[in-house]
């Protein structure tokens, strides 16, 4: 789908842990993304979904989609959606300016490079390595909204990220309704 390059393309990113506390390598967490085109920010669901996708936060380094993450966490998930994201606009091309929206401070913040990592180093740095680059071939702006406010698209990113963590496909955005995990 061709998207006119003068409104910028919107996407929302999301993680999802289900227990945040004692995590390992093993724990369950999970990342999602939509590509929304149109957006008109106010989170009623303007807009068109362009692309989504979602996954598990991969922690073996032995394995495909490995990022750097050592434990699954909130944080790893939020700052593996921020990497998944950027890995899908280099593959995707064009020049169109890009806002990325999430609900993690933290995440958008260490992605950005606007904060140093103390904890998941090598995960910040890969986000990193992928922010700059993609920010060398457009424009590229973190916006930070609050969670769990109805917003639609990042309430879609919040299902999509909940069920990757829970090993289960999202259900199709016909399906779906804004609030339902």
């Amino acid at each position: 789908m061709k998207m006119a390059a003068s409104h910028p393309l919107y996407i929302y990113v999301d993680g999802s842990c289900e227990e945040n506390k004692n995590v390992t390598a093993d724990t369950p967490a999970g990342w999602g993304f939509c590509v929304i085109s149109g957006d008109n920010g106010v989170g009623r669901g303007g807009g068109d979904v362009v692309f989504e996708r979602s996954g598990a936060v991969v922690t073996d380094e032995a394995s495909e989609g490995y990022l750097g993450a050592e434990v699954g966490s909130n944080n790893t998930a939020e700052l593996s959606a921020i990497a998944q994201a950027m890995r899908w606009l280099l593959t995707e091309g064009g020049s169109q300016a890009v806002v990325i929206r999430g609900d993690s401070q933290y995440a958008l913040n260490i992605g950005s490079a606007v904060w140093r990592a103390k904890a998941n180093r090598d995960l910040a740095l890969s986000v990193q390595a992928l922010w700059a680059e993609v920010s060398s071939l457009r424009s590229l702006t973190p916006e930070h909204i609050r969670a769990h406010r109805g917003h639609r698209w990042n309430e879609r990113a919040d299902h999509l990220a909940f069920r990757a963590m829970q090993g289960e496909n999202a259900l199709p955005l016909q399906f779906w309704k804004p609030g339902r995990r």
